[in-house]
């Protein structure tokens, strides 16, 4: 045989010249629940080993990260029902812990890239990501409160936003309102390919932000579909994204390539909490090592095209692989 493959991968030195796709810490994002008060380090059942973190527990594990070389944190709040309205205005409201807290993780850690979430979820009393009116998602009218959110967030000192709403031409609505305000500098992390999944069950627990009535499918996309995902990635260029994102990762890898394949922006992957979940509970129940699987999967996402991956292990993994794989 002239070709013989395997002469590539008979030792560790030739393996390392022969690899193709490379992990570090520096790809990776850790989402990090945020909880107003103080000395909160409440864990979430359905999430182990991820906690739900008042500002002064979120400023120490952003520390123990930095200190690992993980520099790219995306923070979602935690919200109490009795600030939650219709209209969603606590989500730029000068009171809002989570821009106070925002502030001071800038403060304290100038040099970390600090990525928001924009949309009303978190805010609103109906739990979803647009205004709801007579049982309908309305889109345009949900585009002026986003976009206050937004500037709201860039004020706080939010490196990136990340409008994971999916209201059509929000990321458009969005950079015009921050270029108006001065923030020309503030980047957009577009939720482009964000599907209806049923892998953000422990997320929504973490935050308590299930809609109240009715599902997301409206405007979350179908799972069913692959080339749509183009259309929303065209779009999203055209309105000013700055990196493009497919959610879930592990369940859309094909997506994630097309992207890739089709766009020049840097392409971001959400390994959103059911897919960690489930690898965790393998593990735990003895059935996967840890060690091995973490790893393979974040590569294989990593493989499939994604410069960026935002993943609940992003924390673990530079622990245990301090100069990457």
């Amino acid at each position: 045989m002239i070709r013989r493959p395997r002469r590539n991968r008979q030792s560790a030195a030739i393996r390392g010249m022969a690899t193709e796709t490379h992990l570090n810490a520096g790809h990776l994002v850790f989402p990090l629940f945020l909880a107003d008060g103080a000395d909160i380090r409440s864990g979430i059942p359905s999430l182990p080993g991820i906690f739900r973190l008042s500002p002064d527990h979120l400023l120490r594990e952003i520390e123990s990260c930095m200190q690992l070389g993980l520099t790219n944190f995306i923070v979602f709040p935690a919200v109490a029902d009795h600030l939650k309205d219709t209209t969603a205005t606590y989500g730029w409201s000068p009171d809002n812990f989570y821009l106070k807290a925002a502030r001071e993780v800038k403060k304290r850690f100038p040099e970390c890239c600090l990525i928001s979430d924009v949309a009303m979820d978190p805010y609103s009393s109906d739990g979803h990501d647009g205004l709801v009116r007579d049982g309908e998602i309305v889109n345009d009218d949900t585009l002026p409160i986003l976009a206050k959110m937004s500037v709201a967030q860039a004020e706080a000192g939010f490196d990136m936003l990340g409008p994971s709403d999916m209201m059509d031409g929000r990321v458009g609505y969005i950079r015009r309102a921050l270029d108006e305000a001065g923030f020309t500098k503030t980047g957009i992390l577009a939720y482009t390919a964000k599907y209806a999944s049923a892998m953000y069950g422990p997320f929504r627990d973490a935050l308590d932000s299930a809609p109240k009535s009715g599902d997301k499918k409206s405007y979350q996309m179908n799972p069913a579909n692959r080339k749509e995902a183009l259309i929303e990635a065209e779009l999203d260029t055209a309105e000013g994204a700055d990196m493009l994102m497919v959610k879930p990762a592990l369940h859309y890898l094909d997506v994630i390539c097309l992207l890739k394949e089709h766009s020049n922006l840097p392409i971001a992957a959400y390994h959103v909490s059911g897919e960690c979940a489930m690898l965790r509970a393998a593990c735990n129940n003895g059935w996967l090592d840890f060690g091995r699987a973490m790893p393979e999967t974040l590569l294989s996402i990593r493989r499939a095209g994604a410069d960026v991956i935002l993943t609940y292990f992003a924390k673990e993994f530079a622990q245990m692989f301090p100069d990457g794989i």
